[in-house]
């Protein structure tokens, strides 16, 4: 089996390289030229002289760039592609809706272009997200909830969302939405709030910071371990027939919790430290948005394990390890 993942040195595109590595699988990352060569979440397998040019191949591209794109997909001829790439911070797309966009909607048209002309034609996995039903009708939301962003993001998402709907049902092709629900984990970027949350509790653990800044912590999430959910994506493109999924753990929690749990974890006491800053609220905030996962959990047989205590414990314990022992591969 050979895989190619756009989004490779991303979180999900980390664990999911993991996974298909520890399946025997021949990986191909698309990644972006960039100023700097670091790409830590794959330090381990770039570093492996076992791993790195014989099982695991990175290629220079970028989702606006079809000639490279097309040029690397016809020559790898993979048997599956997973589209994990994009601009996928929904507050920053109200900042720069133009490139989110861009990158997640025309991009990924791009690549199901290409893909259709390609034969035999490889499975495809999109990674959606739960924006896409924005201020929803109804909750908890499943494959059948009508889609209605309320964000750049979640607009640029949906768009993306129908194209693999259209070229499946046009086309008679293996394409593939994973709704995915948020997921974290300790590979999750600095900007985004369980991150910056926990890092917060440990740098302020080891006296390294003295307050954690955020906007409104009532807002609620269904929040997931996202080694699980790259888990669930796999097992999508191995069924018999293409079909979307919701992927969740169907139960909600706002962010003052996550804080709670997180500072729990090394003894404080988060009332101590937390102060609201209006510069983190968001023109709009979705509501009620909780996924119905019963689908995956009955077609898949997958569930989520870890719980957002757990997983808290979890983003806390390798902050503290990351700042302690900065030398040291995480």
């Amino acid at each position: 089996m050979r895989a190619i993942i756009t989004g490779i040195t991303g979180q999900d595109g980390s664990y999911l390289t993991e996974l298909l590595l520890g399946k025997g699988y021949e990986v191909h990352g698309i990644v972006r030229r960039s100023s700097t060569m670091q790409r830590p979440r794959l330090d381990h397998q770039v570093h492996d002289q076992s791993i790195y040019g014989k099982k695991l191949f990175l290629h220079y591209s970028d989702l606006t760039d079809t000639t490279s794109l097309r040029r690397i997909i016809q020559r790898v001829e993979p048997t599956e592609f997973y589209h994990l790439a994009g601009q996928s911070h929904v507050g920053l797309s109200f900042d720069i809706p133009e490139s989110t966009c861009e990158l997640t909607a025309m991009g990924t048209l791009r690549i199901l272009e290409i893909l259709r002309d390609l034969s035999p034609t490889p499975k495809f996995l999109h990674a959606s997200s739960r924006e896409i039903f924005g201020t929803p009708t109804h909750s908890p939301q499943d494959e059948s909830t009508p889609v209605n962003p309320n964000s750049p993001y979640g607009a640029a998402k949906a768009f993306a969302n129908q194209l693999v709907k259209i070229y499946r049902e046009s086309h008679g092709l293996f394409f593939c939405n994973a709704i995915c629900f948020n997921h974290e984990s300790p590979r999750r970027a600095e900007n985004f709030v369980t991150r910056k949350i926990s890092l917060a509790a440990a740098k302020i653990k080891l006296g390294l910071q003295n307050e954690l800044l955020l906007g409104n912590i009532d807002t609620q999430r269904d929040w997931g371990f996202a080694a699980e959910f790259v888990d669930a994506m796999w097992r999508i493109l191995q069924q018999p027939s293409p079909k979307d999924f919701i992927l969740a753990t169907g139960q909600s929690h706002s962010v003052q919790e996550f804080i709670q749990f997180a500072f729990q974890h090394v003894g404080l006491n988060w009332k101590d430290y937390y102060r609201l800053d209006p510069r983190f609220h968001r023109p709009t905030e979705p509501q009620n948005l909780l996924g119905n996962a019963s689908f995956a959990e009955r077609e898949l047989g997958w569930k989520h394990k870890t719980s957002l205590q757990q997983l808290a414990a979890l983003m806390v314990d390798h902050d503290l390890s990351l700042l302690e022992h900065p030398q040291a591969p995480h």
